[in-house]
């Protein structure tokens, strides 16, 4: 599917022939920054835009030319669009209103939809008597009131402060279980984005990179765009030896040889990057066994862990995070030379 917004010289691609199969009755999240076309695509499933080219499909049928109304989809926006003036009950019955569902009914899905999103004793209320994250949960039951096939989430959690942002994480994903809706959430926040989902499509200028489960895309990247956007990495700059069923042989500017895990695509003889995670890494002292060694520039305590910002000999920097042990003093200093083990399957190629 494409979609590019204007004509001739001065039309923006949005989407370039972006293809994917959603699940049913999954949590499915589309990540990427500002511009990437999430939010087009969530439009165009939605019908609030129409593809330049390219289909929608439902349930196998095309939905491509039906106006958003007559599509069995509901959005939830960023800014929850609640009517001021009607309580939360009436705003939670509108769209069953729309629908001519009787009176009886519409009441029994009213008090259904409250206890869902635990808000039972409150459908009086005006949505200015409400706190964010309270009508955050009046949104959400109004657009599950009519029993989507799909509910789509526009950034709806960007505008709760943190603690509340990461309780309606939670109360998301049980929402979805409970239901068995299929939800397509639109957002930014890698943590937000690993915290939910049964699988995570990530974009960049228009495009998806990879999609695949958290751990997949976090254990598993195949581009450096993901590496990098998904959690911390270090990037080192390879000579691609040997290439067996996704299993290569790396070696180092430093000269270390190492296994490494490689998607499609990896060339033998070729450079490549290799990114490691900064946990799956370990310091330990000059001289001991190490895949590499480095100079401790900076260390940084954050309660948890700490982290030991290196520069490798090639000029190439480098971090490691060590949790923390109670009672553990610092084991290293400013200035010392280290060896840096790598974890068994830490280094992942990358194809790009």
């Amino acid at each position: 599917m494409t979609k590019v917004f204007g004509a001739g010289e001065d039309g923006v691609r949005a989407l370039n022939a972006v293809s994917v199969a959603i699940r049913e009755n999954e949590f499915f999240t589309l990540l990427g920054p500002s511009g990437c076309g999430k939010t087009t695509l969530l439009r165009l499933i939605a019908g609030f835009e129409r593809p330049t080219a390219g289909d929608i499909l439902l349930d196998g049928q095309p939905v491509t030319d039906l106006p958003p109304f007559r599509r069995p989809v509901n959005t939830v926006f960023q800014s929850y669009a609640l009517f001021p003036h009607m309580t939360v009950a009436e705003n939670i019955a509108f769209g069953l209103e729309m629908r001519r569902v009787g009176k009886a009914e519409t009441r029994a899905v009213v008090e259904e939809m409250l206890t869902l999103v635990k808000m039972s004793g409150m459908g009086g209320r005006k949505p200015a008597q409400l706190s964010g994250g309270q009508q955050q949960r009046v949104a959400l039951a109004r657009a599950l009131a009519n029993h989507p096939k799909v509910l789509l989430l526009d950034e709806p959690l960007s505008a709760l402060d943190f603690k509340l942002r990461k309780e309606m994480q939670i109360e998301l994903k049980r929402l979805q279980l409970q239901t068995g809706i299929t939800f397509v959430f639109v957002t930014h926040d890698q943590e937000e984005a690993l915290t939910m989902s049964d699988r995570i499509a990530v974009m960049s200028q228009g495009e998806i990179l990879q999609i695949g489960s958290p751990t997949e895309i976090y254990e598993h990247p195949t581009r450096r765009f993901v590496a990098n956007f998904i959690g911390e990495s270090n990037f080192l700059e390879a000579e691609v030896l040997s290439v067996v069923n996704g299993a290569a042989q790396v070696r180092l500017a430093s000269g270390a040889t190492l296994p490494a895990s490689a998607p499609a695509g990896i060339q033998i003889g070729g450079t490549a990057t290799v990114a490691v995670r900064p946990e799956r890494a370990d310091l330990v002292r000059s001289g001991a066994d190490s895949t590499f060694t480095g100079r401790v520039e900076n260390i940084v305590y954050l309660g948890t862990d700490t982290t030991f910002h290196l520069m490798l000999p090639d000029g190439q920097p480098f971090v490691v995070r060590m949790q923390n042990h109670q009672g553990a003093q610092q084991p290293f200093a400013i200035g010392e030379e280290v060896g840096v083990k790598l974890s068994p399957g830490a280094p992942q190629l990358l194809a790009d």
